[in-house]
């Protein structure tokens, strides 16, 4: 469907004033008319534009699936060289002194489980199911999938700072590229 062809609307609304001018009982039958194709023509580009930017929709949200999955790969090895340094950190303060290896343990195990993003992820994998059930359901989405965002950048902030990882960072930062986009995209939905 391209743009209305100018000279053809001018002529319909001709047409118009025409009979309205010979025929007044007939006018409102014929602007009801005229309206409601013009109004049918209206939801049907916002239907097709709605589907354009469904699949669009869809296919950001598969790249950030993507990332968070990159992320959950690259976690376990962010913990584990997080917890090396804090030990060296731990031995080389303490010098030659003696150290209570049991405490060091509790210590690294503790500040791990601060460091772990398993929550992050689940709740990011739920936010992109959410996201996606939406997407299907159709409908006037565009509020709830701007929040589900913004929820979705909370937790990919949350598991960037979390993270000591250079390939789990660049997974972030693509994650946040890709909810720009999808932010953009998804201010175009009612």
């Amino acid at each position: 469907m391209g743009q209305p062809n100018p000279v053809a609307v001018l002529d319909k609304a001709v047409t118009i004033l025409r009979t309205v001018a010979e025929e007044p009982a007939t006018v409102w039958p014929t602007i009801a008319d005229a309206v409601g194709a013009a109004l049918d023509e209206l939801v049907g580009r916002r239907t097709t534009e709605g589907d354009a930017l469904a699949v669009e929709l869809r296919r950001l949200a598969s790249h950030l699936r993507g990332e968070v999955e990159t992320i959950a790969r690259r976690a376990p090895a962010s913990v584990a060289r997080r917890e090396e340094r804090l030990r060296e950190r731990i031995l080389s303060l303490l010098g030659d002194g003696r150290v209570d290896e049991g405490r060091v343990i509790t210590e690294v195990a503790i500040w791990a489980d601060k460091s772990d993003v398993t929550e992050e992820l689940a709740r990011l994998r739920a936010h992109l199911d959410q996201f996606s059930a939406m997407l299907d359901k159709g409908g006037a989405v565009g509020r709830p999938l701007d929040f589900l965002i913004q929820e979705l950048g909370r937790e990919v902030n949350t598991a960037a700072s979390k993270g000591d990882d250079l390939e789990l960072s660049q997974a972030a930062i693509a994650a946040k590229g890709i909810l720009e986009k999808m932010r953009e995209q998804v201010q175009n939905l009612e």
